[in-house]
């Protein structure tokens, strides 16, 4: 017997739904395949920018390395005039340092003898405050000239001798700053306490000042560093 028409119209029917079905099904699971892979890119791309940024972070590490060994490379080929700036650069920072505390020392000594006290002071200690105060004036010039020799000599070619002149004067200034420290301190402890132990006590701290100004550096000089430099 055969089937009418109408039941093969339904078999058309029933099976074009069950084939779309199906698609959907396949389709769906292809969406899915496709979120999964997606999601996967982003996160090998993220494991790879991770990686990335790890990586150039010890590239700059190596590159800041590498600059520093140049640099100490090329500090042995430096030309005469390249040492001669580097030298004075150095030298200016160690003057600015040095400045700013014997300007404040010396103008502090200068306001002593408009003081009430100053008049009752006995002509031993008034004689040691006038020897602090030329040696304050002294080191104060001392440590001012290298900026009045390099504004004289500037641009007459002559800056390496102006920087051994310029280290000569500085180095005469914390000699004479030394001595205006000692000399301040032991008028302050006379004034104050008038003991026996004073002296010990600015001797003790003298000695201080010659270890961390001089002996330490020196040390260290000859001990880990050579001449030139």
């Amino acid at each position: 017997m055969k089937p009418g028409p109408g039941t093969e119209q339904a078999d058309r029917t029933g099976g074009g739904e069950a084939r779309e079905t199906r698609g959907d099904r396949t389709g769906g699971r292809r969406d899915a395949g496709r979120v999964r892979g997606a999601r996967e890119t982003d996160r090998a791309e993220e494991r790879w920018e991770a990686d990335r940024t790890r990586g150039g972070r010890g590239t700059e590490k190596e590159q800041a390395r590498n600059a520093r060994e140049r640099e100490h490379s090329e500090a042995g080929r430096e030309t005469e005039k390249q040492r001669a700036d580097r030298r004075w650069q150095e030298l200016i920072q160690e003057i600015r340092v040095t400045q700013t505390g014997v300007q404040i020392l010396f103008g502090f000594l200068l306001t002593v003898a408009f003081t009430p006290q100053f008049q009752r002071l006995g002509q031993t200690d008034k004689t040691i405050y006038l020897v602090t105060v030329v040696l304050g004036a002294l080191a104060t010039g001392a440590l001012i000239g290298p900026v009045a020799l390099h504004r004289i000599v500037s641009g007459r070619s002559i800056k390496p001798q102006a920087v051994v002149w310029a280290s000569r004067l500085t180095f005469t200034g914390l000699v004479l700053l030394l001595a205006t420290l000692t000399a301040a301190l032991f008028l302050i402890l006379r004034a104050a306490t008038h003991d026996a132990f004073v002296p010990w006590v600015v001797s003790g701290v003298l000695a201080w000042y010659l270890l961390c100004w001089f002996g330490l550096p020196f040390w260290a000089r000859h001990r880990h560093t050579s001449r030139e430099g």
